[in-house]
């Protein structure tokens, strides 16, 4: 039995198709990422799973158990827009939304302690929310979701507001959850957070799911056609290259991807003619590469970032 089922599923808004006849399924004790730009369907398909929203047409099951007011109760929801009270003390809303997911007041004062001594939160307690920066908020609402210790994680941007070492804290976290068993489904746009993290994934552009299955076997069906090139020296060169793309070009760092059947050595040439090659790889393409080829830059919305 699939943790999560998503069959045949569509969701309209007036003229817009949100969600296009979806189908996917989340593996119990995994770590889906749900990847796509801005607009391509992700939040709207996770809303209809926590049944905040109800989908026009298929059918979405928990466990087993058709999405409702019950399959609520077994998941832990962070939605993409926070939803603190920003005049309520850090303590007392933590406290409320526990007893809201029906835990009792003595397992929910314990659960919390022990999440905000984890995150390095626990002197937060007696502050409103309208005090903290935006990282701190994010690791109060994350403690809110999953201290009455749910089945189901949900995280809608997880990363979101937090810098590295936070970042860090968050993953390292998410992957304790899954060494307890807990299924966790997650959408972001961080797509090296997905590669570390992710068993599965599903990829949305324009409402329809366009790649879905096991992280690694999708790398291995993309084959090694990418160059990882890191080098010194003056990197113009790669402006005059034909038969690639040249992907995450930074100061000494190239990630290129071969086109029509060109060879890598004639690449690995051409790079020593210019600079001084200090690393040369050729490997399965980035998830960034995977999803620009698969998406297409012509099918991104122009607004919104790629990774």
């Amino acid at each position: 039995m699939q943790a999560i089922s998503i069959e045949s599923v569509s969701k309209v808004f007036g003229a817009f198709k949100a969600v296009d006849n979806v189908s996917f399924d989340v593996r119990p004790g995994c770590i889906y990422g749900v990847l796509g730009p801005n607009g391509a369907g992700k939040t709207t398909t996770i809303r209809m799973i926590n049944y905040i929203t109800i989908p026009d047409q298929g059918v979405i099951t928990i466990n087993g158990v058709k999405a409702g007011r019950q399959t609520q109760e077994i998941i832990g929801y962070l939605p993409e827009e926070r939803g603190l009270y920003k005049k309520m003390k850090v303590g007392e809303q933590l406290i409320y939304l526990a007893r809201l997911k029906g835990m009792k007041l003595n397992d929910a004062r314990a659960s919390l302690k022990f999440w905000l001594e984890r995150f390095d939160a626990y002197g937060w307690i007696d502050k409103e929310v309208s005090e903290l920066s935006k990282g701190m908020q994010q690791k109060i609402q994350f403690i809110a979701t999953i201290a009455h210790d749910p089945q189901i994680c949900i995280f809608d941007e997880p990363f979101s507001g937090l810098d590295p070492i936070n970042s860090e804290l968050l993953k390292e976290v998410i992957l304790e959850l899954k060494a307890k068993g807990k299924t966790i489904l997650f959408a972001t746009h961080r797509m090296e957070q997905v590669e570390q993290m992710c068993d599965d994934i599903c990829l949305f552009n324009r409402g329809k799911v366009i790649l879905e299955g096991n992280l690694s076997q999708i790398k291995r069906s993309f084959g090694r056609n990418t160059v990882n090139l890191e080098f010194e020296g003056d990197g113009s060169f790669l402006n005059d290259l034909e038969g690639v793309r040249i992907n995450n070009k930074s100061v000494n760092f190239a990630e290129i991807r071969l086109l029509n059947g060109i060879d890598e050595q004639e690449i690995l040439k051409a790079a020593l003619r210019h600079v001084r090659v200090m690393k040369y790889e050729f490997v399965q393409p980035s998830l960034n590469e995977i999803f620009i080829s698969s998406v297409g830059t012509d099918n991104v919305p122009k607004a919104e970032p790629l990774s």
